[in-house]
């Protein structure tokens, strides 16, 4: 019985992984034969556009994103931050001296805590956006660092109402650092490169990599704002 269940598992594993290997050739491929992408034309939108940060314990690089994103590229009366800070280690404090030294710079910075963790990282991007108005929605995790013309590169894109969000490719600050983070970057690489390349080209669904992207305000709205049950 033990035999029989054990090979059945095999199977169903080997048959899976054929499958998903028969797909990762299949867009290795069809991403071969696409044609460059035209870079988006028009303004960007019009409107305030809000960085959120969630952070939970990021005492190593809370500093770090919040300095990259204070040195974003925008018109300071059209960009608001919110550092999402769900923290219950000495991060609070970090981000506390940071967002005062960026206040005195003239920044609109704040610092959002919540009673509670609840919903996690959804719960507090749905918190932080019933705090403001602003149509446009770029979202950074912790370990992010997003060059200062971020912005001015990804918001071209939302000039189509029709476009609900834009993502960016990830790049890697260690790759180089061992044989694990190597593999790890080749992986995130595929994705970025093929994955996300192929589907939206193609008419098939893509998802959004949960940092480093901005959406339009009314599409999240639109989808029933962040949810926690996923």
């Amino acid at each position: 019985m033990i035999v029989a269940a054990a090979v059945a598992i095999i199977a169903l594993s080997s048959a899976f992984l054929f499958v998903y290997g028969v797909n990762l050739l299949y867009l290795s491929w069809q991403a071969m034969r696409l044609a460059p992408a035209a870079p988006p034309a028009g303004p960007p939108p019009e409107g305030t556009v809000l960085v959120q940060l969630p952070i939970y314990n990021e005492r190593y690089v809370a500093g770090r994103v919040i300095d990259a994103v204070a040195r974003l590229d925008w018109p300071r009366d059209r960009l608001e931050v919110q550092v999402l800070d769900d923290s219950d280690d000495d991060t609070p404090e970090i981000v506390a001296s940071k967002i005062e030294r960026w206040r005195r710079a003239g920044l609109a910075i704040t610092h959002v805590r919540r009673s509670s963790r609840a919903g996690y990282k959804a719960g507090a991007l749905a918190h932080g956006l019933s705090l403001s108005s602003a149509p446009m929605v770029a979202i950074f995790d912790a370990d992010f660092v997003p060059a200062p013309d971020f912005l001015r590169r990804m918001l071209p894109a939302l000039a189509d109402p029709e476009v609900g969000f834009v993502q960016a490719r990830w790049g890697h600050l260690n790759e180089d650092y061992s044989l694990l983070t190597y593999l790890q970057a080749l992986m995130v690489d595929f994705h970025f490169l093929v994955e996300q390349a192929v589907r939206p080209r193609l008419g098939m669904l893509t998802n959004f990599a949960g940092s480093a992207g901005v959406w339009r305000r009314a599409a999240i709205d639109g989808a029933g704002g962040w949810r926690a049950w996923t």
